[in-house]
């Protein structure tokens, strides 16, 4: 921190008129050795959190607000960016050099640099205030987390297949319960478990342990959490002149305004809780005459769903599940992105990595040979890593000063099976590996000069689009055919089981889109609530009431474990981006559609150009419009999920 204080300091205080490169250049040149320093520090927040690493986080937490802040307030910092703005010199600059210059100098405003000196010193307090609210935020989810399901005999494991079973043992095991099973309060586990278990009251239970994360009204409770984040957010809203909290985080985003994201979200409720009406019609039918006279409620859809589509398309999730090893998946994933983009992936046993699950691969391009960067693949729960997909990028590709290679992870929750037992991974979990990796390819991809515009540093709702599109060659046949291999007998998935499964290819999508929407709109309707004081439960309860909420679906994420959106404020006013990103991702897969299929050369090596490629150094719009002719809209979506046209 203090070598990038200095750092700063030396471009401020220079005698020297501001120029591109003694400013803008130079900014982008400090704080290597900080940021190199901080991603050490990051991924233990992220991948290997301990009780030790917490106590120093939570001290950290506003030392390092108070320090980012020192840079996006320095007025004569800014004062240099703008005069290069405003220079007749700029538009001798190249349009990426331009686009650098915007980037600074638009970050110092959203920052508060045009605040005045009361209302910089309330912002950086709010800063810091947030930075310590988010840690906490974060670390009563990882407590909570902890919190498992213990099973007690053979009776409580009907329904299970044997890797569950299995996998289930080692847990409780390694929780000191050997003898016994251990079900883990992890988005995999719960997933499986109240798919396949024929208990009920164990399904409520795993269901309840899993929902009320966050929200037990204990030490670790995060509603009164989430009332001061709000409060902070709308205050420093405020200050900038924006009505809420959403109006300024979209203020950048392709979307530009909360109304129309919220335009997006409630354009696609109707159609999908038509769809849940549907679906659930079909499950209570089941479930009738299977004796059960309760209605559908949350924990009974995932396992009601899989009989429906058993006798509806003549296969359930458990005929997959051992085709789908995690190991020859991510072979098959590794072989797309050599098909569409020429990439080879060698493992790289030799780099250092922070857990022994973790494994590193080097990227090269075919043809050439020039190395892309390094992929680190992290698949495996575990105490203290973050319950989810996610990707983390330790490095951009950069050539400012030298040829500079991408370093990328991508980390999954997956159950890691018991010794000498392939990891096999349902439909849901095999498309959350897909989707991580769509976002390495992003930043394996990049082809740009300056790091702020690098890799996956693009507008908020632009982010995500290529890890959705990339979710959509999982099921095509050649994957399938070649990849979705029996963990036990070797042979690839049959072929008419493939046909199965692209027919069955919008079953559930009432389900998915509907816990989805609500979660979206939610806490989208919270950060338009402005300055009110808030009860995020009962708030989440009266939107949903609102709304007419399904009572059978529940919510993908309750606000209380919403990591997205309040342990940090990356997704805050910005969930809904994942439909966004899903909307460009079906119009850009018809583009392979509409050409020579999936694997089009001529498509792909667009794709890469227009999108991958070039980071921020474009408008979001123009790459997208550039890579498919044309803007996108609605119903390429409503097509894939199979409702009612727009239209």
């Amino acid at each position: 921190m203090a070598q990038a204080r200095g750092e700063l300091a030396a471009i401020a205080d220079s005698k020297e008129p501001p120029t591109f490169e003694n400013t803008v250049a130079a900014l982008e040149d400090s704080g290597r050795a900080f940021n190199r320093v901080h991603e050490v520090y990051n991924a233990w927040s992220s991948f290997v959190s301990s009780p030790e690493y917490q106590a120093e986080e939570r001290a950290m937490a506003p030392r390092l607000s108070a320090f980012w802040d020192e840079q996006s307030q320095n007025r004569k910092l800014f004062r240099r960016v703008k005069a290069v703005q405003d220079s007749a010199a700029k538009a001798k600059l190249t349009p990426e050099q331009q686009r650098v210059v915007a980037h600074y100098s638009n970050d110092f405003v959203r920052s508060g640099a045009l605040l005045d000196a009361a209302g910089s010193k309330r912002m950086a307090a709010l800063n810091q205030r947030l930075a310590t609210l988010y840690t906490t935020f974060n670390q009563n989810v990882l407590a909570d987390e902890q919190r498992y399901t213990l099973l007690e005999n053979e009776a409580d494991l009907a329904g299970l297949p044997e890797p569950l079973r299995k996998a289930a043992a080692a847990e409780a095991t390694v929780r000191g319960q050997p003898g016994k099973w251990a079900v883990a309060n992890t988005r995999s586990v719960v997933a499986d478990f109240l798919t396949y278990s024929e208990r009920r009251e164990l399904r409520e239970k795993v269901w309840r342990n899993y929902d009320s994360r966050g929200d037990h009204g204990d030490a670790h409770d995060n509603n009164a959490v989430i009332t001061r984040i709000l409060a902070a957010r709308a205050e420093q809203a405020k200050l900038m002149g924006f009505p809420t909290h959403a109006h300024r985080q979209l203020q950048r985003a392709m979307v530009k305004t909360p109304e129309r994201a919220m335009q997006l979200l409630e354009t696609m409720w109707t159609p999908a809780v038509a769809r849940v009406r549907e679906e659930v019609a079909a499950m209570t039918a089941i479930a009738r005459s299977q004796g059960q006279q309760e209605p559908i409620a949350p924990w009974d859809y995932r396992y009601y769903a899989e009989k429906v589509r058993k006798q509806a398309y003549d296969f359930d999730d458990s005929e997959v599940k051992p085709y789908l090893q995690l190991e020859t998946l991510r072979e098959g994933m590794f072989w797309v992105a050599g098909e569409l983009f020429g990439f080879t992936f060698t493992p790289a046993p030799e780099v250092p990595v922070f857990h022994p699950d973790v494994r590193v691969f080097a990227v090269k391009e075919r043809e050439s040979g020039r190395e892309r960067g390094l992929l680190y693949f992290d698949p495996y729960a575990r105490e203290g890593k973050y319950n989810g997909g996610q990707t983390e990028t330790y490095r951009v590709q950069e050539r400012f000063r030298g040829e500079v290679l991408a370093l990328v992870t991508i980390s999954m929750p997956f159950v890691k099976p018991g010794a000498g037992s392939p990891a096999l991974l349902g439909w849901r979990d095999a498309q959350t590996l897909f989707h991580e990796f769509g976002h390495a390819l992003h930043t394996l991809s990049g082809d740009v000069t300056y790091p702020a515009l690098g890799g996956g540093r693009v507008v908020s709702d632009y982010s995500e689009f290529p890890s959705k599109l990339f979710e959509h060659w999982l099921a095509t046949p050649e994957v399938l055919s070649r990849f979705a291999v029996h963990h036990a007998t070797g042979q690839p998935m049959p072929q008419a089981l493939v046909a199965r499964i692209q027919k069955a290819a919008t079953f559930n999508q009432g389900f998915y889109t509907v816990d989805y929407l609500t979660s979206a709109l939610v806490e989208m309707k919270l950060h338009l609530a402005g300055a009110k004081r808030i009860d995020p439960d009962a708030f989440e309860r009266d939107v949903l009431r609102q709304l007419g909420a399904p009572a059978e679906v529940g919510m993908r994420f309750r606000m209380p474990h919403f990591g997205h959106v309040f342990a940090s404020n990356a997704y805050a006013a910005g969930y809904y981006r994942y439909l966004w990103a899903d909307m460009l991702a079906a119009d850009a897969f018809e583009a392979f559609q509409e050409g020579a299929g999936a694997y089009d050369a001529k498509v792909a090596a667009r794709l890469r150009e227009h999108v991958l490629s070039v980071g921020n150094t474009v408008d979001p719009f123009e790459g997208y419009r550039k890579f498919r002719g044309k803007d996108a809209s609605l119903d390429a979506l409503m097509r894939e999920r199979g409702f009612v046209p727009i239209h």
